[in-house]
């Protein structure tokens, strides 16, 4: 009745203990920035031996759990049991049959807990219940530590800080709790449905969360292809990547808008990988070979005539030079332009120096043209013309006849002498200065 009220316990505590750990995150386990030169093959290594596909090859023995007892005082350990994910179990020492019983159905409902049906006094340590996935290279481990008492009211369960420490009457049985309901191992045809790989690209400025879709390849052989067109035939993964868990990714000719950020994900939803990797890639340009060299053994190299011009060989070849401009060359030809605008600006400058220097000259010079001379005084009045000179001419009276008195007056008018005349000479030169 004891033995099965115990029993009893231990399966209530088995429920309520959690189905096991969360599946692993994604990570990033390498980012690396590669080169190659345009027109040459570029190979973005992706590689893991966890996606190789091997469950048919092992036959389901894959997932095993084992329980080792190393004793009190910290000696070896001991294998006790184990059993495969098929059913198969195995007891190691012939006085521990019967007595040591792991649950057959541990594959399927996830309790690889250990039953002692009689406890002895060489029960007593440190068992470890190991489970193994050999195809998805999971490893987990848990530890219990065992005491055997002869006081009832001594036994009990209770947790030392690192472990589980559980106190058994010597005699009674012992229930050694190991639970992992993951899916990794209850589960046994998911596999193949779990696996798949893709490449995404991002092209040079654009985020993650936008990147582009190239391929994607599954377990069962199924391919799918999302790369633009002027990409999408250049690109290649091996057919037998999963046979070999080598993703790399191929892509010939490379040519300069192959440029940008790629990415392999590998997921393996059975074991719970998700790993990333990230290739920086760029493309640089092609390297020129070098023209051929005349062998020592040629005859033409001892002659002493020039060899042909290769220029000329080669016809209708066309050899660009860029030449780098440089921030001297760019001071260069900006201090030929302040110089020449310089030059501008002082021909200008004398052009209106000597125009006004001109002006200048021919005011100085129409003033002493048309100035008094030192020391005499100008009158106009001796400018004034004389008319006496002008009766002489006019002091013989003609006598005539007039018909009507407008010829008389016009007539006299014609003899009576002019008036004087005064001409101001420094307003007519004025006058012709202005002219």
């Amino acid at each position: 009745m004891e033995l099965r009220s115990q029993v009893l316990l231990w399966e209530l505590l088995l429920l309520q203990m959690p189905s096991g750990p969360a599946p692993a995150a994604s990570s990033v386990v390498s980012e690396s920035t590669v080169s190659w030169a345009a027109g040459a093959l570029a190979v973005l290594r992706c590689q893991s031996p966890r996606m190789v596909w091997t469950q048919d090859r092992l036959h389901d023995r894959q997932r095993v759990v084992h329980w080792d007892l190393s004793g009190p005082g910290g000696g070896p350990a001991r294998r006790l049991v184990d059993m495969y994910s098929a059913g198969e179990q195995r007891v190691y020492e012939p006085r521990d049959r019967g007595r040591l019983l792991l649950p057959l159905s541990a594959f399927h409902d996830g309790n690889f807990s250990l039953l002692i049906r009689a406890v002895e006094e060489a029960d007593e340590g440190l068992y470890t219940c190991n489970l193994h996935h050999h195809y998805c290279h999971l490893y987990e481990t848990l530890a219990i530590r065992l005491q055997v008492t002869d006081n009832p009211r001594a036994a009990g369960a209770h947790w030392d800080g690192e472990k589980e420490v559980l106190v058994v009457e010597r005699g009674a049985p012992a229930l050694l709790t190991c639970v992992n309901r993951a899916h990794v191992w209850t589960d046994r045809h998911l596999e193949e449905a779990q696996q798949v790989v893709h490449w995404d690209r991002q092209p040079p400025g654009v985020p993650h969360d936008r990147a582009d879709r190239l391929l994607d390849l599954y377990a069962s052989g199924e391919r799918r292809a999302y790369a633009p067109p002027f990409l999408r035939d250049r690109v290649a993964v091996g057919a037998d990547a999963f046979a070999r868990g080598d993703f790399s990714l191929r892509i010939e000719p490379l040519e300069p808008a192959d440029e940008g950020t790629y990415s392999c994900h590998l997921h393996h939803h059975y074991c719970g990988l998700h790993e990333r990797r990230i290739f920086h890639l760029t493309v640089t340009e092609p390297v020129a070979e070098p023209p051929p060299r005349d062998s020592p053994g040629n005859g033409s190299s001892h002659s002493g005539a020039p060899g042909p011009d290769p220029t000329l060989v080669r016809g209708r070849s066309v050899i660009n030079v860029i030449v780098p401009e440089g921030r001297a060359h760019f001071f260069q030809q900006l201090g030929y332009v302040l110089a020449t605008l310089l030059l501008f600006i002082l021909l200008f400058i004398a052009v209106i120096l000597a125009t006004r220097q001109r002006r200048r000259g021919g005011y100085e010079y129409s003033d002493k043209k048309s100035g008094k001379p030192k020391g005499k005084d100008v009158n106009m009045a001796e400018f004034a013309v004389a008319t006496g000179d002008q009766a002489l001419y006019r002091s013989e009276d003609i006598q005539l006849d007039y018909k009507n008195n407008i010829l008389k007056e016009r007539a006299e008018l014609a003899h009576s002498p002019l008036p004087a005349k005064y001409i101001d000479l420094d307003k007519e030169f004025r006058k012709e200065y202005c002219k």
